[in-house]
């Protein structure tokens, strides 16, 4: 496995993967922000089963943070990454630095209209903007044929899948099942912020998000359990919710037959 550091280098040796011995090889990408787990670790296998070349990037984007203090605590386990992302087949991984991803700072960005400004794109300004633009320049970085995101992830997977068809992107965006653990907590980096207890009490935002007939009776039972509640919201068939526990922000959303 390679690692790429420096971006001028790994897009030498891009260019030199559409030379001969190259042509019937299909490049897969993974996008992470680091801090790998079974949800990573997933991507990462269907891409090592479904391609020739498989590329990771690690990258803390920080664009798509609008609270510093969120941003200085996003766990950073860079070695350990790499000897995951090695185990799993890995063949090249792009660990950049901003300076080297943002050139020019943040001097260009996507933007969506207003209609993608729910969830997510209300709760966290700039967030959707960060997203799109650096998973943009990522795609034009690796030019992969295919490329893996989460479904726990879903608004954001959805706006990259419309993102990418809109720009006449060649990169299918494939999407993969969301990763659980044994209680029902989704799989997230962000898990190992969690006290003993709150990770144990997290395990019911699954669990009522499920059970709940309505997103109101979904937001009042997460809101007994000590959740502070942002959203339960439902579209695109799916019911969606982001509640905090401390200073811990949670996400998940699963599918629902009561909406289009």
């Amino acid at each position: 496995m390679q690692v790429w550091n420096a971006l001028s280098g790994w897009m030498d040796y891009r260019r030199a993967l559409q030379g001969p011995g190259f042509e019937q090889k299909t490049i897969g990408f993974v996008p992470t922000m680091g801090a790998l787990h079974r949800g990573h670790a997933a991507l990462v296998e269907r891409c090592r089963r479904e391609n020739g070349i498989v590329v990771a990037s690690i990258f803390v984007n920080p664009t798509q943070f609008n609270d510093p203090s969120d941003l200085a605590r996003y766990p950073r386990t860079l070695d350990r990454d790499l000897l995951l992302l090695e185990k799993l087949g890995a063949d090249h991984v792009l660990a950049p630095s901003a300076r080297d991803l943002y050139p020019r700072g943040y001097a260009f960005r996507m933007e969506c209209d207003d209609s993608y400004k729910i969830m997510e794109g209300a709760s966290r300004p700039g967030f959707l903007q960060g997203v799109m633009t650096v998973v943009l320049k990522l795609l034009n970085i690796v030019r992969p044929h295919r490329a893996y995101f989460g479904e726990k992830d879903f608004q954001q997977l959805k706006v990259v899948r419309e993102m990418a068809q809109d720009l006449f992107l060649p990169t299918e965006i494939l999407a993969c099942p969301t990763v659980r653990e044994e209680s029902g907590l989704a799989e997230s980096s962000r898990n190992a912020l969690l006290s003993a207890g709150d990770r144990k009490k997290a395990a019911s935002l699954f669990r009522l998000l499920s059970a709940a007939a309505t997103p109101s009776e979904a937001r009042a039972a997460l809101e007994a359990e000590g959740f502070a509640v942002d959203y339960v919201e439902e579209h695109w068939g799916r019911r969606f919710a982001a509640a905090s526990l401390g200073r811990i922000r949670l996400i998940d959303n699963i599918p629902f037959a009561g909406q289009d």
